[in-house]
This record gives structure tokens, sequence and C-alpha cells, in this order.
């Protein structure tokens, strides 16, 4: 049976510039925003929230969601379901470990992430910093969590 992978990722911008992470791949090292897959049991937003922490350091408080995207990566024969999240940075814990292939978080301009676009993870990282910069937001409570 056929089963799309959920993801979840995290587009912040702070002053003019968006957090990615640069990390190492089976295809080399690669630009994506925070992101990861989803853990059993938690909601995107918690998802979210422990990725961006995971890969970055920084504390991270959704405030609304960008959007749903869907991406075969024709690499890997996964399609990926991308929840994409907009909010803030609350904090950041210089001392923390990052994930395991992460090198660095790094903050871009909107133009070295286009000049980057070669390196990138998949074609959604250029395609949520462009839905971000054109204004798209979600209300949060468009989302559910049923919990058992």
């Amino acid at each position: 049976m056929w089963k799309p992978s959920v993801t979840v990722a995290a587009v912040v911008e702070r002053d003019g510039r968006f957090l990615l992470v640069e990390e190492d791949t089976t295809r080399g090292r690669r630009f994506n925003q925070p992101a990861g897959h989803l853990d059993p049991g938690e909601s995107l937003v918690e998802g979210v929230v422990r990725e961006t922490l995971e890969e970055t350091a920084y504390a991270f408080k959704p405030t609304a969601l960008l959007g749903v995207y869907q991406y075969h990566s024709a690499a890997d024969d996964v399609t990926y379901i991308r929840f994409a999240f907009t909010g803030e940075i609350t904090a950041h814990d210089a001392a923390r470990a990052l994930d395991h292939g992460i090198v660095r978080a790094a903050w871009l301009t909107p133009d070295e992430i286009r000049r980057e676009s070669a390196r990138h993870r998949s074609p959604l990282v250029l395609r949520c910093v462009e839905d971000y910069l054109s204004g798209r937001r979600h209300p949060l409570a468009v989302l559910h969590h049923q919990v058992p």
C-alpha cells in the first residue's frame, strides 16, 4: 500500500533573512528549512516546534500555517506531504547540539536562497519562501488534532 511521508517545516523570517539549515544528505550538502518527519502521536504544531529546536537550537512559536505541499522525490521515490508553518523565534540555546547531519543553522536573504537553489533539499524550500513573501497565511485553527 502506498503511503506518503508527512513532514513539517518552519519558515521563519527575521530582519529580512530566513532561517535555514545546511545539512549533509545522500546527495551532498543541502539547504532546507528546519523540517522533519512527524513523530507518532505528535500534532503537526508539536512536530514543527520539536524539529526546529532539534535542527537549529531555536525555540519556534508557530503563528500560522503557510501551506500544505505535495512533492514526489524521484531520487528517493517518496511522496512527501509537507505542512509548512510561519512563526517567531522565542529563544536560542547556543550550547545545544544540533541533530546528526545538520552542519549549521543559517540566516539567508531571499536572494541568497534563490542563488543556492541548486543546493536545496527540494523545490519546496524556495516555494515556501516565495509563498511567505507573497503574504500567504492560514490560521492555525484550520488544523485539528484528535487525541484518543
